[in-house]
């Protein structure tokens, strides 16, 4: 696309402008012990219209899986609730809707109220919710009808042993398994419209209800996949008991220290980076990324490795905010801004490390009441989430000690 390729070239053409302004203030610095003013206001404008570029590419990753007026089915019965659906959504007329329901309850569990959006819909509001929301366009989906998805997972290594020719095999010991359950917990959007849209027949209401939904549940997972307590919503990858790393167990998040109290180590801050890519064991680190926030990002910026080079580089594609240390970055506000014992940098491979459990089916509840003159949509998702392997993520804690 033009419009991914000349925000990459603006992106690469700021950061070589950005890495001048930065060594000119570092050379300041250590002639005169300080950068003027000006100097250190044009370091952070050009951070800024990085961090700004940043966003303009993560936004054309996102219009790559907005909603469009959908594909209609292919199958007779998916064209059927897409027609049936388009008429309970303008008029509430229900009638053929109510019929494909009833059918639909041999492939998707009772929807407690409400009717469900076609697949096609449901599925296109989730690619688009896996574009904007970081965890969730990383972590391993998993899709089920149960209330609840039960995983297995083993947490301790296989045990083996050698033998030579003609010997027995010798006891080793039994492998040890914990059995985890990601609930699928409800969220709702509440789009409104107003009932002359809905008469009118340029207005795509399909279209509408798709972006608006996903922008709702975007936000939505967004938080609940870092910062969700696990009550009534997913568990976030940030609740977690967190350990110094060499005092891991499985069930706990091994944390690297920044070398700073509530901030980057004052010297050799990159050496601390390293540290934490290398907490995580080889298996994972062929997948790794980093997952920060954006004023997280523009500090780590400005460093240098030991030869002199920038630590962070642009990435060359859309949703992607750059590379650090040869590993993508992944941005999301939600991760915390540096703080006193914060954790704000996570590394690791997110498809191992972390679960989503969908249930399958979004349904909808039609309100032309409530509010005059306009007609609300009730949608609801059922989702969860939580760690699956604790060993497949590193957390970096800004303390000292």
């Amino acid at each position: 696309m033009d419009e991914i390729r000349e925000l990459l070239e603006e992106q690469h053409k700021a950061f070589a402008e950005f890495k001048q302004a930065n060594d000119d203030r570092l050379t300041a610095i250590e002639k005169k012990g300080f950068a003027p003013a000006d100097l250190e206001e044009k370091v952070t404008r050009i951070n800024e219209d990085l961090t700004r570029l940043g966003k303009d590419l993560a936004e054309v990753a996102k219009k790559a899986n907005r909603p469009g007026a959908g594909v209609d089915g292919q199958e007779p019965m998916a064209q059927e609730h897409k027609q049936a659906l388009g008429k309970f959504l303008r008029k509430g007329d229900d009638r053929e809707l109510a019929g494909i329901q009833r059918k639909a309850m041999a492939t998707y569990s009772d929807p407690d109220g409400g009717y469900f959006l076609t697949e096609d819909m449901a599925q296109t509001i989730e690619r688009t919710v896996s574009a904007m929301s970081a965890l969730s366009g990383m972590a391993q989906t998993i899709a089920g009808n149960a209330a609840v998805y039960k995983k297995p997972v083993r947490t301790t290594g296989v045990s083996y042993a050698w033998r030579g020719e003609g010997e027995n095999p010798s006891t080793t010991s039994t492998p040890k398994f914990s059995l985890l359950a990601f609930e699928a917990r409800e969220v709702d959007a509440f789009p409104e419209v107003t009932n002359e849209s809905l008469e009118d027949l340029g207005f795509n209401v399909e279209a509408f209800l798709m972006e608006e939904v996903a922008l709702a549940f975007a936000e939505a997972e967004a938080e609940a996949f870092l910062t969700g307590n696990g009550v009534s919503r997913p568990r976030g990858l940030l609740t977690y008991d967190a350990v110094a790393n060499d005092a891991y167990a499985w069930g706990k998040l091994g944390t690297v220290l920044s070398g700073g109290n509530g901030a980057f180590a004052s010297s050799n801050p990159s050496d601390k980076l390293i540290d934490l890519i290398h907490a995580l064991k080889a298996q994972y680190r062929a997948s790794g990324a980093f997952l920060l926030n954006d004023l997280t990002l523009a500090a780590i910026r400005k460093f240098k490795d030991g030869q002199g080079n920038y630590l962070w580089q642009p990435g060359l594609q859309a949703g992607v905010a750059g590379v650090l240390l040869g590993y993508p970055v992944r941005t999301d506000d939600y991760m915390p801004d540096v703080a006193s014992g914060s954790l704000s940098i996570a590394f690791g491979d997110f498809k191992r490390a972390y679960l989503i459990y969908r249930r399958r089916g979004m349904r909808i509840i039609r309100d032309n009441i409530t509010n005059k003159g306009f007609t609300s949509f009730w949608v609801t998702e059922r989702f969860g989430g939580g760690v699956q392997n604790f060993e497949a993520v590193k957390l970096m804690k800004f303390s000292a000690s």
